[in-house]
């Protein structure tokens, strides 16, 4: 049996400075990078979602960025199948795998062994009454049901919605409920690194990185994919593009479009560092304290499973 390739996690909260640690330590260990950013898969969301800069790249390779349309869905087992694709690909030209990302189940599906078989459907009839119904309604069925799942999808995104329910009523189980039943055996060597710094610097990090990319034209980008008609995909969902659709819907003004988006942002770097202790054995570190630290436990590791 072939021995599997090790690879590094760099993992964290939005904001944290997790880009500028992988490029050193891809660098420093012949790496290439694989994002594990949910939504830095969609072409024209740049800003936005923080994309790495072609100058910021270092010329160091960066994997699955740009791959999808605004207009297209992605799901964490597509994510998992073309990330161990390139971790292979990666090894075989005697380079190190680095994720690099804050989309906690995306890189935890990746590393353990998360299995996405094909979901039995609900028959016809059924998807047909749920469809009937408004998002309003759906929605709030499945916050009843699915608290937890509810969380992360938009009132809006109707089909993720859907899928939720029909989960649920085809296996009984919330989604918790089976992710505990799966995730938990290691599929590669790993090292996962985690990133956190205070809270309060934390938030004013966040803070200044919308300020910044306001400056950058952040609205321009949001506009043009208003402006084509870009609804209810799952790409504008996402943190820093539906707060703005509120704001050309008229519903908010600039100002309060703005503090809701930097407000969300700090409410899902909250999330994302729960997510992280509660998932994954993972290293933490202070990304502005401990870089001699990180280099000496990487090497370390990448010795071990030569």
């Amino acid at each position: 049996m072939n021995k599997k390739p090790a690879v590094i996690a760099i993992v964290g909260p939005t904001a944290v400075g997790k880009t500028a640690l992988s490029i050193g330590l891809a660098k420093a260990y012949n790496g290439e990078i694989i994002n594990g950013d949910s939504m830095q898969v969609y072409r024209e969301l740049n800003i936005g979602t923080a994309k790495i800069t072609e100058d910021e790249m270092a010329g160091v390779p960066h994997h699955l960025l740009d791959i999808k349309d605004p207009t297209d869905g992605f799901s964490v087992a597509e994510y998992q199948k073309l990330v161990r694709d390139k971790i292979e690909e990666i090894a075989s030209r005697g380079k190190v795998p680095i994720i690099v990302g804050g989309t906690g189940l995306y890189v935890q599906s990746v590393l353990y062994d998360f299995r996405f078989t094909e979901q039995p459907k609900l028959d016809r009839t059924r998807i047909q009454e749920l469809e009937g119904l408004k998002s309003e309604e759906l929605y709030a069925r499945l916050l009843k049901k699915d608290p937890e799942a509810a969380k992360d999808i938009h009132p809006n995104n109707v089909q993720r919605v859907i899928r939720a329910i029909e989960r649920l009523e085809l296996t009984g189980m919330q989604r918790d409920e089976i992710e505990q039943k799966q995730g938990h055996e290691k599929v590669y060597p790993h090292y996962i690194i985690g990133l956190n710094i205070d809270r309060e610097v934390l938030y004013e990090r966040i803070n200044k990185r919308v300020d910044i990319m306001v400056e950058q034209g952040l609205l321009k980008e949001v506009k043009g994919l208003y402006d084509k008609g870009i609804r209810n995909s799952q790409s504008i969902q996402a943190i820093g593009y539906k707060e703005i659709y509120e704001y050309l819907d008229g519903k908010k003004t600039l100002e309060e479009a703005l503090e809701r988006l930097k407000q969300n942002s700090r409410r899902y770097a909250k999330r994302q560092l729960t997510y992280f202790r509660n998932k994954m054995d993972i290293h933490w570190f202070n990304p502005f304290e401990d870089n001699k630290r990180i280099l000496e436990e990487i090497n370390s590791f990448l010795q071990e499973n030569k």
